[in-house]
């Protein structure tokens, strides 16, 4: 590998793409998260919400899901946020069920994970300090 390549560093996530075969309910799902609707709508078979400078993306797919009703489709994304528990209150007010409440981990974040309406996971941390837990 010439020196030039070796030096070129990825520099940061542009977008995330999940597929949907529900956009009407995803588009309700993440609005209702307090994500912000760029482009697209719930009619549409492509929909964009911003996530500070940088997008997530729905695309309508037909077809049969891969996987049972509920469970994780591919793995999980993670979005870091000021308050994990604003979040997590806004959800279940919107009748949305996380997995479960807001939990301080080992590794310093405070987080939960709530399935989106194709059973992609969504979860949703701050960094905590791992000596007060705040």
């Amino acid at each position: 590998m010439a020196e030039a390549e070796s030096k070129i560093e990825i520099e940061a996530i542009s977008a995330v793409t999940f597929v949907t075969r529900k956009m009407r309910e995803s588009v309700k799902f993440y609005s209702a998260l307090g994500f912000s609707l760029a482009r697209g709508d719930e009619e549409s078979t492509f929909s964009t919400f911003r996530v500070g400078a940088q997008y997530l993306n729905l695309s309508v797919e037909p077809g049969e899901p891969t996987k049972s009703e509920g469970q994780a489709s591919w793995g999980r994304i993670i979005f870091y946020v000021g308050d994990v528990d604003h979040i997590y209150a806004r959800a279940v007010r919107a009748d949305l069920e996380p997995s479960f409440s807001p939990r301080n981990a080992i590794w310093g974040e405070r987080y939960f994970h709530i399935l989106d309406p194709d059973g992609n996971e969504v979860s949703f941390a701050r960094r905590i300090s791992t000596t007060t837990g705040k």
